[in-house]
């Protein structure tokens, strides 16, 4: 399909958490081609660009004004197809990409631990050589998509060694648990939860890239994570805008119009600086990833900047709106912002990185693994 016939699914914005819906969501996007965009022809790909990838997501994300199908989109993308189309081998790539990339399988990837989060040198969960394979313990949390997951990489330390791996592993396998778990505040329609280990031997054909990769494979995926995932939110922030500037136009106050006030006007000021701060940077990622460089800096710089600016922007709308904006579903939007400001490593966790890029503050090597 060439780029500019691409349609994003008329999806409309959706309030459910069942896993059905939210896979038939998922699979609605990937008929439409969204999970093809900016993988190579080679993988089953269109072979295009970010650029497009951006342009893709935004569309989605202004039709939907759903973080929570951002999120687990972006799950499936950085955390599964990214992987196997970079580090898997001709069999695994033939054998797991096909569904990832036409919907017909869900994935995503488990780091997060219930004592471990952005610091993956806290992670516990092993994988012992035992004989031509692996033999996988530990419990992962708060893991996107895992409920209607069928693939999902799986991040453990190697040996008990500081080096980790990636698994891929399946609900199907002996002693492996998706479990769903009570839906939290933000993204609600990303379903999330638990992946239970208990003694799970995985032959070799499993271990993704190479063994003690892990930690680069961490990096590699949650750079894009964190950078395209605001592409999606971006479309939410132009939709929010124009949302409130046409309520402001039309709402009486006295004898003018709300937008007509001076402290109303520069909250909508505010809001379109950060809405085109965040496309700026958005695309200077995009131009990045199209001239084959690296993320580490750009990507955190987006990620800080653009989780602040969407909380900020969702805080002004509901103030600028008042009551209506409880009841429009805009305060909804306040809670998955606050969730952005956690997902792929929390804002404090984006300075350390942009820090450790100065030469300054703590060395952020311990999230790379």
């Amino acid at each position: 399909m060439p780029v500019e016939a691409y349609v994003p699914p008329s999806l409309g914005p959706s309030t459910l958490t069942t896993t059905e819906s939210a896979r038939q969501r998922l699979r609605q996007c990937a008929q439409s081609g969204l999970l093809r965009i900016a993988v190579d022809k080679r993988s089953g790909g269109f072979g295009d660009g970010f650029a497009a990838l951006v342009d893709a997501h935004a569309a989605l994300g202004r039709d939907t004004r759903d973080p929570g199908l951002v999120l687990a989109i972006n799950a499936h993308l950085w955390g599964a197809v990214y992987p196997l189309t970079t580090f898997g081998n001709d069999e695994q790539r033939a054998r797991w990409l096909p569904g990832l990339l036409d919907g017909t399988r869900i994935g995503g990837h488990a780091i997060t631990e219930p004592g471990a989060g952005s610091d993956v040198q806290a992670m516990t969960t092993t994988a012992n050589r035992d004989g031509d394979g692996f033999r996988l313990n530990g419990h992962k949390r708060y893991i996107t998509n895992t409920p209607i997951a069928d693939v999902m990489i799986v991040y453990a330390r190697l040996d008990a060694s500081p080096g980790l791996a990636g698994f891929v592993v399946e609900p199907g396998d002996a002693g492996v648990t998706f479990a769903a778990e009570p839906v939290v505040a933000g993204c609600r329609t990303a379903t999330m939860g638990d992946v239970i280990l208990d003694d799970v031997h995985l032959d070799a054909s499993r271990l993704l890239g190479s063994a003690g990769a892990g930690g680069t494979m961490i990096q590699s995926a949650l750079e894009r994570e964190r950078a395209y995932i605001f592409a999606g939110i971006l479309g939410v922030m132009q939709w929010q805008l124009a949302h409130v500037v046409a309520f402001a136009r039309e709402r009486s106050v006295g004898k003018g119009r709300l937008a007509d006030l001076q402290a109303i006007a520069h909250r909508m000021a505010d809001m379109k600086l950060r809405l085109d701060t965040v496309e700026l940077w958005v695309a200077r990622c995009a131009a990045l990833s199209d001239a084959g460089q690296r993320l580490t800096l750009a990507s955190a710089q987006t990620k800080l900047l653009a989780s602040e600016a969407f909380l900020q922007s969702s805080l002004d709308a509901v103030q600028i709106m008042g009551a209506r904006g409880l009841e429009s579903g805009m305060s909804t939007l306040v809670e998955d912002a606050m969730a952005g400001r956690l997902f792929s490593g929390s804002s404090e966790i984006q300075k350390n990185i942009i820090g450790a890029v100065m030469g300054i503050g703590l060395d952020t090597r311990k999230e790379r693994g």
